[in-house]
């Protein structure tokens, strides 16, 4: 059997199982709300952000250094998705970072050119 997608030109030689089948069907959507969610307590601390960087580097160093070589499709999908949900999850905290910073220096931005506009307005007679 050819499976066409992310596993393009991999040739199998016998049919997925039924769970293995169901999570390469839905690993992105399964990937991205596992994310939003790790993600999502992070941002409001109940997972501290050292945590998400250790699991994001020993879940890509698994899936890059042992699960990729798995004949299980179920377990290759299962090791997938956690390296992928990871690697998502430790961009949130870092991407909020960058969105708060930028906020701050466009409201510094804003401030110092209503104060240039008020020092600079001359008093009417």
């Amino acid at each position: 059997m050819l499976v066409i997608g992310a596993n393009a030109n991999v040739l199998e030689s016998r049919p997925p199982s039924r769970p293995a089948k169901y999570l390469r069907d839905h690993r992105f959507r399964i990937t991205f709300w596992t994310a939003a969610i790790e993600g999502l307590l992070v941002v409001v601390h109940v997972i501290p952000h050292l945590v998400v960087y250790v699991l994001a580097v020993v879940a890509i160093g698994f899936w890059g250094l042992v699960a990729r070589g798995y004949k299980s499709p179920l377990a290759r999908n299962v090791s997938w998705i956690f390296a992928a949900s990871q690697a998502l999850a430790v961009l949130i905290p870092v991407v909020l970072f960058i969105a708060k910073w930028i906020a701050i220096g466009a409201i510094a931005i804003i401030a110092v050119i209503a104060l240039v506009i008020l020092f600079a307005e001359r008093p009417r007679a």
